[in-house]
C-alpha cells in the first residue's frame, strides 16, 4: 500500500467504526510516530513482525469480519433508493480488496455500487478508491478483467483527469490487451475502448503511448463487430488518437484506416454513422502541413462525407458540417475563391428565389389578419430562414467600404442580397446577423452557370471544392435548425474572409482577382477553431436566450414567426439529440478602428468553436446505470404504469368504436364541434385515441380538444414562408405519440410534447425528398405510415417513392414510379408488402417493395381520366384498392386483376376525400360548399350543404377532410377558416 494513504488508514483505525487489519511496509518516521500514538484499545490486532521500527504487520485475522461487512454492504445495495443512506461499509470494501479470499466478491459489489450513478463514483473517489483499482491493473487474473474494466469505465466517465496517472503506470496496456482479446465479450471490449478514448483525448503523451501499443490496428479489427456501441466507440477512439497528432494520422493512412471507416457511413445505427463522420473529420482536420498525397486523401474523404448530405439523422448532418469545416480550415484560400465566384454568380442570377416571390394560389388568404391570434412562441428556436430576411447591415462591416476602394461593386457586402432591406451581414452571433442571407444562399444553390469558375481554377479544383461548397449551401436549408445554424457560421466566416481578401488584393494592386489561382492549401486557418472542453448546456447560447427576433428598420412582406429552439427528450425513439456548442463572439471593432486593426479584430470574433458534443454525450452512457432494468420494463415504475393505462384506454376505444361500426352507420351529419381556426386548414388529422385533432394551415399547427371544444395549442412548424404543410401523421399513436409533418419542399419534421400546454419539441427533422421544389400546382409531399414496421413512405412532385426506416433514420428503398406526373396519394399494406399510389395523370399504380426497382411495379390502372384525389389500399388479407378522381368516379380494384371490379359515381369537382378504415364509409368535399358521405354500396347517407335548411350549418369551400381512425367522426376544414366535426346520430355515440 502506498505510504500516502497510511494516514487515512490511521484515521480509520482511530475511529469508533471498526478495527481494521492493514498490511504496512516501509513506514516513514512521521507515520511510525503516529502509529505509536494509537491506543492499545484501538490496536488489538496490531502485531510487531520485527523489532525494526519501520516495519509493522497488522495481521489479517478478521476474515469473518470482512465477510460480515460485505454481506451488510450487499444488503444496502438491495435497499430502495428512498431508504438508502451513504454506505458505512464502503471504506471496508476497499480494504477487503487486499484480501485474495474476498477480492472477487468485493470487486463485484463495488461494481454494483458504482453503477448506481455519478454520485456513487464521486463518493468512491472521495474515500480513495483510485490507488486500489490502479494497483489491481497489475494483476494477470483473467476473471478480474471484466469487473476492472467496468469499474474503470465508471470512474473515467465521471472523472477523466486521471489519464496521466494511467499512462504513467502503464495502465493503458491492460486495456489494450482487453480490447485485443477476441474471447472478451463485446460489452467489456466497448468499455476498454472507451477508457482508451479517454486516455488519448487531448493528451499527447497518451496518444503516443497508445500509438506504440498498436491501438489503431486493434481498433480497425473491431470496426465490423456486431455490437453497435463497440463500433461507435472504436470510431470515436480512432478520431481522438489522430486528432492533432500527425504520426497517428500517417499510421492510419498506412493501415487504410479512412477507407475502412467508409463502411460505417452506411451503418444502420445513426450514432455509429455520426462517430464515423467524427473520425473522418478529425482525420482531415489535422493541422500538419499538407503534401500532394495528403491533399488527395483529404479530397477523397471529403467526397465520401458529402454523400451524407441527405442522411435521415440530424446528429449525423451536424457532425458532417463540423467535419467539412475542418476541410474549409485546411484549404481556406481555395474556398475563399469559390465563395467569391458564387457571390458573383448570385448577383447576376436574375431568376427570383421562391423566398422572394409573391405567394399566389395558396389557401392562406388572410393568414396574417389582425383578428388572428399570435403564435405562441416556442422555446427560443433560431429559424434562420425566417429571421435573416429582415436583418440590416452590421455596422462593423460597413467600415469596409469596398466600393470606395475602386473595386467592383459585386464584392460589396451591401450587394450580396437582392434587396437592401432583406440583406444581412456577418456580425456577432449575439445578434444573429450574417453576411449571407437565406435569400442569397438560396439563389446560390440555384445558380446554373459555372463556366467562369471552371475557367478560373480548372476542372480538378471544381470537382472538389465547388462540390463541397454546394453541399454546405444545401445544408443551410436543412429543416433541423442546429444543422443550418452551424452551416451558416461556416459559410459566413468564409464569405467574410473572401471579402477581406478581395479588398486587400485591390489595395495592393488594382488587378483582377482572376489573374492567379490558388496554388497550394493554406495552413490551419483562423476562421474556425476547434476548441476542446465539454459543451455548455443548450441555454448557454446567446441566440437561445430570447424568443424575439430583433425588429429591422425596414421590413417587407409578412412578419416572421417568433423563433424557437427544440430540445430533445430522452425517450424519443429517434436519435437522442445532445447539447450543441456555440462560442460567444466578441464585438466587432468600433467605427473609429484603424484599417490595419480591422482584420485582426474581425478574425477574433468570427473564430467559431464548432463542436457537436458527440463524445461527451456518448460518454454519458457509461456514467448512468447500465445494469439497471429500464423503467418501461419495471412493473413498479411510473412509466410502466402510465403505459399500461394507455393500453387499457386503447382497448376500450377499440371495443366501443367497433360496436358502433358493426351496427352500421345510417347518417353522419350531427355537428359535434365547430370553431374558427387561426389559419385556413390545409391538413387535418385525428389522434386515434385522445379527443384531440391536429389542424395544419400553411406553416403552423393548431390542436383542438373536440370533446370540450377548446384550443389546446398553436405553434409554428418551422418551414420557410414560401412552403406549405401538405401531410401529417401520428407516429406511435397508441403510446407516447409523435406528430410528423411534411412540407412541399420535401422536408419532414417530427414533434413531441404537443397539445399538452407545454412547449412542443422537435425530435428530429430531415429532407425526406431531396428533389422537390415548392409549387402551388403540385401535390406537395404525401406520406403514409406503417406503425407495425416503423417504415415511412414518402413521395410527391418527384418520380420516386422513397421509404424511410424511422428507427434507423435512414433511407431503405427508392421505388421508381414510372410516370412523369406527381404522386397524389399513398397507401401501403405491411402484410402483403404492397404500396398503392394515385397519380396526377389519373393512373393508379401498385408496387411490391420486395422486388427490385425494375420489377416492383406489378399493376397499373389507367381508368381514371383526371387527378386521383385518393387511393386507399384496404388492410384485409384480400383487401381491394379504392380510388377516387376529381371527376367523382370511385373505382374498386382487386390487385390480382387488371380492371376495376366496381364503379360508383359521385359529384364532380372534388377537392378532398377520405375513406374510413373501419366503417366502410367515404366522404367527399367540394369547392361548391357541400359534403357528401357514402357507404360502400354508393348510397348517400348524408349531405351537408351550405344553408341546408333554415337552421342548417354554414360551411365554406372545403379545403380538407379526414375520418377518425375508429369513431364515426368526420373532420372538415373550409376556406373560411372554420373547422367542423360531424358524427353519427347521438344515440350511437
Amino acid at each position: 500500500i502506498l505510504n500516502m494513504h497510511l494516514l487515512w488508514f490511521i484515521s480509520v483505525l482511530t475511529s469508533n467504526l471498526i478495527r481494521l487489519p492493514i498490511l504496512v511496509h516501509d513506514l516513514n518516521t512521521p507515520v511510525f510516530e503516529e502509529l505509536q500514538n494509537i491506543g492499545p484499545e484501538k490496536c488489538s490486532t496490531v502485531k510487531c513482525l520485527s523489532p525494526l521500527p519501520k516495519c509493522f504487520f497488522f495481521s489479517l485475522t478478521h476474515r469473518p469480519f470482512f465477510a460480515e461487512q460485505l454481506t451488510a454492504f450487499e444488503v444496502w445495495l438491495t435497499m430502495g433508493v428512498e431508504n438508502r443512506n451513504p454506505p458505512e461499509q464502503l471504506p471496508i470494501v476497499l480494504q477487503v480488496l487486499l484480501s485474495q479470499v474476498h477480492r472477487r466478491r468485493a470487486l463485484d459489489l463495488l461494481r454494483q455500487f458504482l453503477d448506481l450513478g455519478p454520485w456513487a463514483v464521486s463518493l468512491a473517489l472521495s474515500v480513495g478508491i483510485f490507488p486500489y483499482v490502479l494497483k489491481l491493473l497489475q494483476s494477470s487474473a483473467r476473471e478480474l478483467r471484466p469487473i476492472l474494466v467496468f469499474i474503470w469505465a465508471k470512474i473515467l466517465a465521471v472523472d477523466s483527469s486521471c489519464q496521466a496517472d494511467l499512462v504513467k503506470d502503464n495502465g493503458h496496456k491492460y486495456f489494450l490487451s482487453v480490447l485485443a482479446d477476441p474471447d472478451m465479450p463485446a460489452e467489456h471490449r466497448t468499455m476498454a475502448v472507451f477508457i482508451l478514448a479517454v486516455i488519448v483525448n487531448n493528451y499527447n503523451t497518451g496518444q503516443e503511448a497508445c500509438l506504440q501499443g498498436n491501438l489503431i490496428a486493434i481498433c480497425l479489427e473491431q470496426l465490423n463487430d456486431p455490437y453497435s456501441l463497440l463500433r461507435q466507440w472504436v470510431a470515436i477512439c480512432l478520431g481522438r488518437i489522430w486528432q492533432n497528432f500527425d504520426s497517428a494520422r500517417w499510421c492510419g493512412v498506412r493501415d487504410s484506416a479512412h477507407e475502412k471507416l467508409y463502411s460505417l457511413l452506411s451503418d444502420p445505427i445513426a450514432e455509429v454513422r455520426c462517430a464515423a463522420v467524427f473520425a473522418l473529420g478529425t482525420f482531415v482536420g489535422n493541422s500538419a502541413e499538407r503534401t500532394d498525397h495528403s491533399t488527395t486523401i483529404d479530397h477523397n474523404v471529403a467526397m465520401m462525407l458529402a454523400q451524407l448530405i441527405n442522411d435521415g439523422s440530424p446528429i449525423v448532418r451536424k457532425e458532417l458540417v463540423v467535419a467539412l469545416s475542418h476541410l474549409v480550415i485546411q484549404y481556406e484560400s481555395n474556398f475563399c475563391t469559390v465563395a467569391l465566384q458564387f457571390m458573383e454568380e448570385e448577383k447576376n442570377y436574375a431568376v427570383p428565389s421562391p423566398a422572394n416571390s409573391t405567394e399566389t394560389g395558396n389557401v392562406t388568404l388572410g393568414r396574417d389578419s389582425p383578428a388572428i391570434p399570435r403564435l405562441r412562441s416556442v422555446n427560443s428556436y433560431t429559424n434562420l430562414r425566417a429571421a435573416t430576411t429582415a436583418r440590416t447591415l452590421n455596422k462593423s462591416l460597413q467600415n469596409l467600404n469596398l466600393n470606395e476602394e475602386g473595386g467592383p461593386a459585386a464584392f460589396s457586402p451591401g450587394n450580396l442580397s437582392t434587396s437592401s432591406s432583406a440583406s444581412s451581414t456577418l456580425g456577432s452571433p449575439d445578434n444573429d446577423e450574417y453576411l449571407l442571407s437565406f435569400e442569397t444562399i438560396d439563389k446560390m444553390r440555384r445558380v446554373s452557370s459555372y463556366s467562369s469558375l471552371n475557367s478560373l481554377i480548372g476542372v480538378s479544383f471544381n470537382s472538389v471544392y465547388t462540390q463541397i461548397w454546394r453541399v454546405l449551401l444545401h445544408l443551410t436549408a436543412d429543416p433541423f435548425p442546429d444543422v443550418s445554424d452551424l452551416t451558416m457560421k461556416v459559410l459566413n466566416s468564409i464569405a467574410y474572409k473572401a471579402t477581406i481578401n478581395a479588398r486587400t488584393q485591390r489595395i495592393l494592386d488594382s488587378g483582377s482577382l482572376t489573374q492567379s489561382a490558388p496554388s497550394s492549401p493554406t495552413s490551419k486557418g483562423t476562421l474556425i477553431h476547434q476548441a476542446g472542453g465539454s459543451p455548455p448546456m443548450p441555454g448557454a447560447s446567446s441566440s437561445s436566450l430570447t424568443n424575439e427576433v430583433p425588429k429591422p428598420p425596414v421590413q417587407e412582406g409578412p412578419p416572421s414567426h417568433p423563433p424557437y429552439t427544440p430540445t430533445l427528450g430522452s425517450q424519443a425513439p429517434h436519435s437522442q439529440q445532445f447539447p450543441r456548442t456555440r462560442k460567444m463572439f466578441d464585438k466587432g471593432p468600433d467605427q473609429t478602428a484603424e484599417d490595419e486593426d480591422e482584420t485582426a479584430a474581425h478574425r477574433s470574433f468570427i473564430s467559431v468553436s464548432l463542436q457537436t458534443g458527440l463524445c461527451d454525450w456518448s460518454a454519458k452512457y457509461f456514467a448512468q446505470p447500465i445494469m439497471k432494468i429500464p423503467e418501461e420494463h419495471d412493473s413498479e415504475s411510473q412509466v410502466h404504469k402510465e403505459r399500461e393505462w394507455r393500453f387499457l384506454r386503447n382497448a376500450q376505444v377499440h371495443r366501443q368504436s367497433q360496436c358502433i361500426t358493426q351496427r352500421g352507420v345510417t347518417r353522419l351529419d350531427d355537428q359535434i364541434f365547430i370553431n374558427r381556426n387561426p389559419g385556413v386548414p390545409s391538413v387535418v388529422k385525428f389522434h386515434p385515441f385522445n379527443p384531440c385533432i391536429a389542424v395544419a394551415d400553411k406553416d403552423s399547427i393548431c390542436f383542438w380538444d373536440w370533446e370540450k371544444g377548446e384550443r389546446l395549442d398553436y405553434f409554428y412548424n418551422g418551414n420557410p414562408r414560401y412552403t406549405r404543410i401538405t401531410a401529417m401523421e401520428y407516429l406511435n399513436g397508441h403510446d407516447c405519440s409523435l406528430l410528423l409533418t411534411g412540407t412541399d419542399d420535401g422536408a419532414l419534421r417530427i414533434w413531441k410534447n404537443f397539445a399538452d400546454q407545454r412547449n412542443p419539441e422537435m425530435v428530429t427533422a430531415w429532407q425526406g425528398l431531396s428533389d422537390m421544389l415548392p409549387t402551388t400546382r403540385g401535390s406537395g409531399m404525401v406520406v403514409d405510415w406503417e406503425q407495425e414496421t416503423g417504415l415511412l413512405m414518402t413521395s410527391g412532385d418527384v418520380r420516386v417513392i422513397r421509404i424511410w426506416d424511422t428507427e434507423r433514420e435512414m433511407k431503405v428503398q427508392d421505388i421508381p414510379t414510372g410516370a412523369d406526373s406527381c404522386v397524389t396519394s399513398l397507401s401501403c399494406d405491411p402484410q402483403r408488402s404492397l404500396v398503392a399510389a394515385g397519380l396526377g395523370d389519373g393512373s393508379v399504380r401498385v408496387y411490391d417493395r420486395r422486388m427490385g426497382p425494375n420489377e416492383c411495379r406489378v399493376m397499373t390502372y389507367r381508368e381514371h381520366g383526371a387527378w386521383v384525389v385518393k387511393a386507399y389500399l384496404q388492410k384485409e388479407p384480400e383487401g381491394h384498392i379504392i380510388s377516387v378522381s376529381v371527376n367523382g368516379d370511385v373505382r374498386f380494384f382487386d390487385p390480382r386483376t387488371p380492371e376495376s371490379i366496381n364503379i360508383l359515381q359521385t359529384a364532380k369537382g372534388l377537392m378532398a376525400l377520405d375513406i374510413h378504415p373501419q366503417a366502410n364509409l367515404f366522404a367527399c368535399g367540394s369547392m361548391n360548399q357541400f359534403i357528401a358521405v357514402y357507404n360502400s354500396n354508393g348510397d348517400v347517407i348524408s349531405n351537408i350543404k351550405y344553408y341546408d335548411g333554415f337552421m342548417g350549418q354554414r360551411i365554406g369551400a372545403i379545403s380538407c377532410l379526414a375520418f377518425h381512425p375508429y369513431w364515426p367522426h368526420l373532420a372538415v376544414g373550409s376556406n373560411d377558416y372554420y373547422m367542423s366535426i360531424y358524427s353519427a346520430e347521438k344515440r350511437l355515440r
